[in-house]
């Protein structure tokens, strides 16, 4: 038995060694045709300065991969010399300035690549992918593109592109028509392209399937995602260069019925506003300001996703940062990087939650603090504690509206009488589509309808020192042409609603009020709803009132 197990053992070994052998000569065949030089890497040492030049994902995808680096010189190996992937790579580290050396080997060579990969540095191997669209380019891409009609024009012309001049297409359009979503979602038969514009999603195309396989792969490699893994949801992001500017891409991969799912959420620099532009009437500003300029306590932010609140809250941080404060902020993700500011992110994943975030933050001797989101009771707690000893904290709570947020932070086990002292001001806040300035068309609306206009409005008008007429109201509806892609809007503006915690607000809190109680007291000291604030858009020309209802329900 020993004898032959022997000999079944020289025979395995002897078929590998033929085997290796073939692999090897038919590399160096490969190498011979293509007038390239042979390697075989298992006795050649792997310099990781060299490897980190090319992502693994995308070393996995092309079977090739740098080696060696000496000054610009660089030893690429490959194992297939007319892969597409390699020989853009290499256009692109020859852009850079790298003179190139290609060489050819086997797929086990490969396998030592591959295992190298594993000694890189966590913060070389997740490195977020970049695409450069070069400002003619840009330019000429989007002179072309002034609405979605044209958008929809260049992709039926640009079917047969190869993936990255789409994916350029698709990025250039999303910052000239300022859609903050891109979705690629593939169904039975072709994959339906959509934007997601002033909230609204909209259809822009639909694709080949084969066109989809490839853009996906594209967005996986740029967005370090693993190309081989369908199967369980990804998340990843990257950067456009464009004109000099930054702009970050925060991507989403999901499993789907026909296949995955993409989304791309355009994360534009142009959308950090100062206070001035984020939509607050004069009187609001006043509130919010006076209250920013207080040295400790808490500006709570409120409202569902998509509400503007981060935009307000950058805002704020803005203000913030021109003072000679310590501005510290803990995130989940950081979606806008701003300059003055210490800005740190959460990772629930591994332990690290706003709790732990908030705690670390406050022995940095910060004198204002964002909070991304007070969800838990030690937050909730931390948030208060850090507001009554000496700091300003802004945070967001997910309410309806800003008389909610009392009741949830009680719901979450913070003492009452400690929110009374540390809220200063609490908002709420939604976002509406603004009219298209060419296209907009004034109306008189009914008998019935000016009657709720004006019962809603009877004692708001008192308070405020604009002054509208309720005697004769003129408002406008969407009308839609080439300037707004024929939908009527273009662009968004807030609508807020905050009240400033006065001495009845506190005896209120300390009594436990419910969410109805908390907003009847808030409203008998002045506050103006969401819905309100609407009506003066409305009034203003600014929207249309079929955008106020769509957003914050019908009229009464």
């Amino acid at each position: 038995m020993p004898f032959s197990s022997k000999k079944e053992r020289e025979r395995k070994e002897k078929i590998f060694f033929l085997r290796r052998q073939e692999e090897e000569r038919i590399a160096k065949m490969i190498a011979g045709s293509f007038n390239l030089s042979y390697i075989n890497l298992l006795g050649v040492p792997i310099q990781i300065d060299a490897l980190s030049l090319v992502p693994e994902e995308i070393a996995r995808e092309g079977l090739f991969a740098p080696f060696s680096k000496i000054n610009n010189n660089l030893q690429v190996f490959c194992v297939d010399p007319e892969n597409e992937l390699l020989k853009k790579t290499l256009k692109e580290l020859e852009d850079k300035g790298f003179r190139i050396n290609l060489f050819v080997g086997s797929k086990t060579s490969f396998k030592k690549i591959l295992n190298a990969y594993q000694k890189l540095p966590p913060s070389q191997k997740g490195i977020v992918g970049k695409i450069e669209i070069r400002a003619e380019r840009l330019k000429r891409i989007q002179e072309e593109i002034q609405n979605i009609k044209d958008l929809q024009d260049k992709l039926e012309q640009g079917r047969r592109l190869p993936s990255r001049d789409i994916i350029e297409i698709l990025l250039a359009s999303s910052l000239k028509l300022d859609a903050s979503d891109i979705h690629i979602v593939p169904q039975d038969k072709n994959v339906r392209l959509r934007y997601r514009i002033d909230g609204i999603m909209h259809t822009i195309f639909f694709f080949d399937r084969s066109v989809y396989n490839s853009l996906l792969s594209k967005i996986k490699i740029l967005s370090s995602l693993k190309i081989n893994v369908h199967d369980v949801a990804q998340d990843g992001r990257f950067s456009i260069l464009a004109e000099g500017k930054e702009v970050e891409v925060r991507v989403s991969v999901v499993p789907g019925e026909y296949g995955e799912d993409i989304v791309m959420r355009i994360l534009n620099p142009k959308m950090i506003l100062s206070i001035e532009k984020i939509g607050l009437h004069p009187w609001l500003e006043e509130v919010l300001r006076y209250q920013m300029s207080k040295p400790n306590g808490m500006i709570l932010v409120c409202g569902p996703t998509g509400s503007g609140k981060t935009t307000t809250l950058y805002a704020c941080l803005k203000e913030k940062a021109k003072s000679q404060l310590k501005v510290i902020t803990i995130e989940n993700p950081i979606e806008y990087h701003l300059k003055g500011i210490a800005q740190t992110q959460v990772n629930p994943e591994k332990g690290y939650d706003f709790a732990d975030g908030l705690r670390a933050a406050l022995r940095q001797d910060p004198d204002v603090i964002l909070v991304g989101e007070i969800r838990d009771r030690a937050t909730a707690e931390t948030a208060v504690q850090a507001a009554l000893t000496g700091h300003l904290v802004f945070s967001t709570i997910h309410t309806n509206d800003a008389a909610g947020a009392v009741p949830r932070l009680i719901e979450m086990g913070v003492s009452p009488n400690g929110i009374a002292s540390a809220l200063n001001l609490a908002i709420s806040q939604r976002l509406v589509r603004r009219l298209c300035p060419y296209c907009k068309k004034k109306y008189t609306p009914s008998p019935e309808v000016l009657e709720k206009i004006k019962r809603n409005l009877k004692d708001v008008i008192k308070r405020i020192p604009d002054k509208f007429d309720l005697e004769n109201i003129e408002i406008f509806k969407a009308q839609g042409c080439p300037k707004c892609s024929n939908i009527g809007y273009k662009g968004r503006i807030g609508i807020f609603e905050m009240f400033e915690v006065s001495k009845k607000i506190k005896e209120i809190i300390s009594s436990i009020p419910s969410t109805p109680k908390m907003r009847e007291a808030a409203i008998e000291e002045g506050m103006i709803t969401i819905q309100q604030d609407g009506l003066l858009r409305v009034l203003e020309g600014q929207t249309s009132l079929e955008e106020v209802e769509r957003i914050t329900g019908p009229l009464k």
